[in-house]
């Protein structure tokens, strides 16, 4: 990380940190592509080093000690997986040129994703350094890759995953956010785990046909409770 960065940990006062966070976002929020964004991400990403990663990973552990063992070692082994996979991937879909061949174009309400990430970055509100790689990371997965934020496989309490079924993602949170990170889940392109938890999506079915059976779990769910 180049010392005159004020993503470096050894530089920059909160206010200086804030005020370059509200510039990278302002940026950000101009691209009209999801490649373009992935390249300009990956510039600021790629300030960062694994070193910052382990740090976010051992602050993870810390907010979720009370957890039952179990329960802590499953979101441990989701969590640390998720943040230097995403890390990783992102250096290398930068280095082979990658991000170029996404042209899809970012919508509006994409977009607004970042004015969130300026309210949720001020001073006062923590580690401003690892909190903005939080949200970088996360919009590589959410916006440029069209992946939930949440890890394919994570479990939520109740015993529900986030899941990948037929080519659409599916997430037990992503409308009932709760105590969860309520300020991701709005720009997550999951779709809601319907509420009969054991029941799969029709396999090979159209988008009519995907959202019937949705409809349906809503509508029945008493049927099987």
């Amino acid at each position: 990380m180049n010392a005159d960065t004020p993503y470096n940990p050894e530089q920059g006062m909160p206010e200086q940190i804030a005020a370059a966070i509200n510039r990278d976002c302002t940026r950000f929020k101009a691209m009209r592509s999801r490649g373009e964004l992935g390249v300009a991400l990956a510039r600021v990403v790629l300030l960062y080093s694994p070193r910052d990663i382990r740090q976010m990973e051992q602050n993870f552990g810390n907010s979720i000690r009370d957890l039952s063992p179990d329960y802590r070692k499953d979101l441990e082994e989701a969590i640390t997986g998720h943040l230097l996979g995403t890390y990783q991937a992102i250096r290398l879909m930068d280095q082979q040129g990658t991000f170029r061949t996404k042209k899809e174009p970012v919508t509006d309400a994409e977009n607004t994703y970042w004015d969130m990430v300026i309210a949720q970055c001020r001073p006062g509100t923590g580690d401003l350094r690892l909190r903005f790689l939080k949200f970088l990371l996360a919009a590589s997965c959410m916006i440029v890759q069209q992946e939930p934020g949440h890890p394919v496989g994570m479990r939520f309490p109740g015993g529900d995953r986030v899941e990948l079924i037929d080519g659409v993602y599916y997430c037990p949170v992503r409308e009932k956010a709760g105590d969860v990170d309520a300020a991701l889940c709005p720009f997550c392109p999951a779709q809601q785990t319907p509420a009969v938890g054991y029941l799969k999506p029709p396999l090979n079915a159209s988008e009519h046909r995907k959202q019937e059976f949705i409809d349906n779990c809503y509508r029945y769910h008493n049927f099987n409770g």
